[in-house]
């Protein structure tokens, strides 16, 4: 399907060997806190505006953005694009004036996003031709994942890759006829890349004098798009026998073929052998629920266990760790983890919160356990809302420079040499002796090795190396601190909150930390309170006072995951009663009784091209994974026939995918290991025992 709707686009206009988008790097589609970090204050952290007036103050531009919430939003609101927000208005015009729509899809925190506006979108002659010749429409992806979902999914069918900035060129009825994600602004900007002034002329031609040309390749994507959601052919039917034991060991398997043995982590190959690291964190939730499975062949587990530590240790062996104030940036550049793109998602430090401290308990890693610790602190501290719930995310650039605020200039280095109290240690065990690593210039912070192997090389412990670095350690954190901050994305989604609440709570019950459950605690009686109806139906997202937007299944699953965490942490059988009851207004809303599983928007959403099912793990895990591991587990503690009738159908459901795609959803495969280990006790408790491996998984 792809070579034809390549082909049908090439038919139209030639862009040339240098057609495909300059890919942006948006994209592929430790100590205990030192007294500086302990007491840096949350009030000196620059926010990017919710709300406020955009629409009265002085500026040359003001379009229809001005009246969003949407940090993301608003940071276009005085562009010379005439945007509007994703809605009828929009399509409305487009229709009435017969113009075709340009959709740029981003999020506040993405480096390549803002560069694209700087070059294009505040370019007087790029915004005029907009202007004139489409109808403009801006989104942000973590607002609206619907959205970004079916048109990411067209923009990969016609070009082979996706990303953000995404920049789709549709029909007045919200077809998608041709796309890419970053383009310079003018052709000769950056390499041979076509720019996008010429991209939009030409587009603007075909749409004139080949209209008919258009509307089928508009067809055919939208029908290529609706065909693999549905997935008819026969293989794909679901299947009643659910996920086989050798369907999930065919998940250990595709994961092993990727995994990196030098470096860790997934994703390798030696056709590109560095290409970028993300964390996937649902693959380590499959890998140490394996590990510890008494079904599983020894030779297996121990398999899944060393893939497990390779990875961790080298996520935390980089730059890819923030290794002053804590948290994980959102993934590296490099296939050794030592330079990361330099923005912190919330989604990515909650899962791990939860991955770090089970693996601190498993291996019996002090390291690892305090990684657990950092990233609850760094969220506790940057990214804790008033009222107690949680910012989106970090922005990659300070001063409109990718990684301003982490990276140490020579200068910098060179004079703390004399006046950082055990700088020359600090110095030689983060590399900061070496030449720089960062943009040939600047310095990252990247160790290259575990604390605890270098403390092992030293012949002491990796409690007394920690030690002897704390006082440089607080010392450069200090310092930092005094440096333009990056922008925070003050929006509050539900789907990231539950995330993170369930990272601060498996935190704390696994490390005997009682203020991350009480952080936990706070943060869900927020959510709760703020973005639920007095229907019990949840909102998407919360800024400047307001929650909006019709939830998704996200949002249900992961909030009932992050109740059920709160329950396991304190027993209190109110989280497992909230937790029920959502579960329900998911079923009722976003049930599919006759093809199994969840669909992603409620049966009552606005309608798009396409109702879709996201069934894949990505970054963030799939709402079907998360869903059937809540199920199981209320099934456990408080059996409902629903909820078991419900399981079956979403493991089924799914079966299609891991035959096609072994190691797409490894997070439902750990469910699946557990309801296959257990299903014959699924009408008592089967994690009764106490040794159930679905009580000691992160979430």
């Amino acid at each position: 399907m792809r070579t034809l709707i390549c082909s049908l686009v090439l038919s139209l206009f030639v862009l040339g060997a240098d057609a495909p988008s300059a890919r942006g790097q948006d994209e592929p589609a430790s100590p205990d806190k030192p007294s500086a970090v302990q007491t840096a204050q949350s009030s000196s952290i620059p926010v990017a505006e919710s709300g406020g007036d955009h629409t009265t103050a002085k500026h040359e531009h003001t379009n229809r953005l001005a009246k969003e919430s949407s940090p993301y939003l608003l940071q276009h609101a005085h562009n010379p694009v005439d945007w509007y927000p994703w809605g009828d208005e929009a399509f409305a015009k487009a229709k009435r004036e017969n113009k075709m729509v340009f959709l740029s899809v981003g999020y506040a925190a993405c480096h390549w996003c803002h560069v694209m506006e700087r070059e294009s979108f505040e370019d007087a002659e790029i915004a005029k031709l907009m202007n004139d010749k489409f109808v403009c429409i801006k989104v942000d992806r973590e607002e609206r994942p619907d959205v970004d979902q079916i048109y990411m999914t067209s923009v990969q069918m016609i070009s082979g890759s996706g990303g953000w900035p995404m920049s789709v060129f549709l029909l007045p009825d919200a077809k998608p006829f041709w796309g890419g994600t970053y383009f310079p602004a003018r052709t000769g900007d950056r390499g041979t890349s076509t720019g996008f002034l010429s991209i939009v002329k030409q587009i603007d031609q075909a749409w004139k004098t080949q209209n008919e040309v258009v509307r089928k390749q508009a067809q055919h994507v939208t029908q290529a798009i609706a065909a693999n959601q549905l997935s008819p052919d026969d293989e794909a039917t679901p299947q009643p026998g659910g996920i086989s034991d050798a369907m999930i060991d065919r998940v250990a398997d595709s994961l092993a073929k990727a995994f990196d043995p030098k470096y860790g982590g997934f994703g390798y190959s030696e056709a590109r052998d560095n290409q970028p690291k993300f964390p996937e964190p649902s693959n380590l939730v499959f890998l140490l629920d394996r590990m510890k499975r008494q079904s599983v062949a020894s030779e297996s587990r121990e398999q899944a266990k060393a893939m497990v530590r390779k990875t961790l240790d080298g996520m935390l062996s980089g730059a890819m760790l923030d290794h002053l104030g804590g948290g994980f940036h959102r993934y590296s550049v490099d296939r050794k983890w030592q330079i990361p793109h330099f923005e912190k998602m919330l989604y990515d430090n909650g899962q791990l919160a939860s991955v770090y401290a089970q693996a601190g308990v498993d291996f019996d890693s002090p390291e690892y356990r305090d990684v657990a610790r950092q990233i609850c602190d760094f969220v506790l501290r940057e990214l804790k809302a008033d009222g107690n719930a949680f910012y989106s995310a970090l922005d990659a650039d300070s001063d409109g420079e990718e990684g301003k605020f982490y990276r140490w200039t020579q200068a910098e280095v060179a004079d703390m040499q004399s006046s950082v109290e055990g700088f020359a240690n600090f110095a030689t065990v983060f590399r900061l002796t070496a030449e720089p690593n960062f943009e040939g210039e600047y310095f990252a912070i990247d160790p290259r090795r575990s604390l605890t192997s270098i403390a092992d090389e030293r012949g002491t412990t990796y409690d007394e190396l920690r030690k002897q670095l704390a006082p440089a350690r607080s010392d450069l954190f200090r310092r930092r601190s005094t440096r333009s901050r990056p922008l925070t994305d003050v929006k509050i989604l539900t789907a990231w909150n539950g995330l993170m609440i369930a990272g601060l709570a498996d935190t704390g019950r696994l490390l005997h930390e009682p203020k991350y459950v009480r952080a936990a605690a706070d943060a869900a009686e927020f959510v709760l309170r703020e973005l639920a109806d007095s229907d019990g139906r949840l909102k998407r997202s919360y800024a400047a006072g307001q929650a909006k937007l019709n939830a998704y299944v996200d949002d249900y699953a992961f909030l009932v995951s992050g109740l059920i965490a709160l329950h396991r942490a304190t027993d209190d059988v109110k989280w497992l009663t909230q937790a029920n009851a959502i579960t329900e207004q998911q079923i009722q809303w976003f049930g599919d009784d006759s093809g199994g599983g969840f669909f992603f928007t409620s049966s009552d959403h606005p309608s798009l091209i396409v109702r879709v099912k996201d069934p894949v793990d990505g970054a963030i895990p799939s709402g079907a994974s998360v869903s059937a591991e809540n199920l199981l587990y209320l099934l456990c503690h408080q059996p409902q026939p629903k909820f078991a009738t419900k399981l079956m159908q979403t493991l089924n459901a799914s079966a299609p995918l891991f035959r096609k795609s072994p190691s797409a959803a490894p997070r439902l495969a750990a469910v699946a290991a557990e309801f296959n280990d257990s299903k014959s006790n699924l009408q008592g408790d089967p994690a009764s025992s106490g040794n159930s491996p679905l009580k000691s998984r992160p979430n």
